[in-house]
């Protein structure tokens, strides 16, 4: 199976096809700084696992939400989580929105907020960030998992499968494998050859939800001061993780990481699954009430 990211999105680029090579890549490296940051929080609660969750700063609704579903799990199996929200800054420097997330910041103490601008052609940028801080601020953490905003998340799966997994350069999720590259200029991933030559991508996890040990952050970043950072992010971090000679590994069963919810789901599906994309924060909410009476069913 040929999986893209292209089934996972639903936000528009402005790319324009006929300027230069230049325009598919992002300034990374650089360095950005945090305006808002927990900076003793993972030190402090040494956890085995980090939920960084990359949203839209004007997107107060999903956090709340993912507050009140998977992001309330902090004990899982006897696991510490702990889970972080990853925002830019907003392109038309909104003053009020500043301060209504810097009182937000206050409160829930779990918003990093980095110094480049929050937008979708800048999300290779936000996944590095996540790196950085990653890398920087948990010596103690065992896996961090980035999930976008969109996602249903079953903590306790996936804790469950990390206990059993690989504990050192170990990268999963839904691996997408001999993924071509798009040519086709209306393509919101389109590439020109001149920004990147080859037919295909080398594999790497699709950006919905990938789980990663923290021995790879670093090794990511030294990467990337060799790799020319296209705008493409999951598809960056796999060829990040191709320079160093690390390849995404297949989760243990293929139903876990879930890129569409299917048509019907059976009465145990919500405790069966890691990962499903839904179609907003609101269904998050219907889903999480499913998912917790399934838990407490026989499943």
């Amino acid at each position: 199976i040929i999986w893209h990211s292209d089934i996972l999105s639903h936000v528009q680029h402005s790319k324009t096809p006929t300027s230069s090579a230049s325009q598919y890549f992002v300034a990374y490296p650089h360095n950005y700084t945090f305006r808002l940051d927990e900076p003793i929080r993972c030190q402090q609660e040494s956890p085995f696992l980090v939920l960084m969750i990359p949203v839209a700063i004007h997107n107060r609704e999903a956090r709340d939400i993912i507050r009140n579903t998977w992001a309330k799990e902090t004990t899982v199996l006897g696991k510490v989580v702990s889970h972080f929200f990853l925002l830019g800054v907003s392109s038309e420097g909104d003053k009020l929105l500043d301060e209504q997330v810097l009182q937000e910041s206050r409160r829930h103490k779990d918003i990093l907020q980095s110094s480049f601008v929050d937008s979708y052609n800048n999300l290779t940028i936000k996944t590095m960030v996540m790196f950085e801080w990653l890398s920087s601020h948990c010596p103690n953490t065992s896996y961090a998992m980035k999930v976008d905003s969109d996602m249903f998340l079953n903590v306790q799966k996936l804790v469950d499968m990390l206990l059993k997994a690989p504990q050192h350069l170990y990268l999963t999720g839904l691996v997408a494998r001999y993924a071509a590259v798009l040519r086709d200029q209306t393509s919101k991933w389109f590439l020109p050859v001149s920004a990147f030559p080859e037919p295909t991508y080398p594999p790497y996890a699709l950006g919905l939800g990938y789980v990663f040990s923290l021995d790879l952050p670093q090794k990511i970043l030294e990467a990337s001061l060799h790799v020319k950072a296209i705008y493409i992010e999951d598809v960056y971090v796999g060829l990040c993780l191709r320079h160093i000679g690390i390849a995404p590994t297949d989760p243990p069963h293929s139903g876990l990481f879930m890129a569409m919810m299917p048509l019907s789901t059976s009465s145990c599906y919500w405790t069966s699954v890691i990962t499903t994309i839904l179609g907003s924060s609101q269904q998050l909410l219907d889903v999480w009430r499913m998912y917790e009476t399934q838990t407490q069913s026989d499943c």
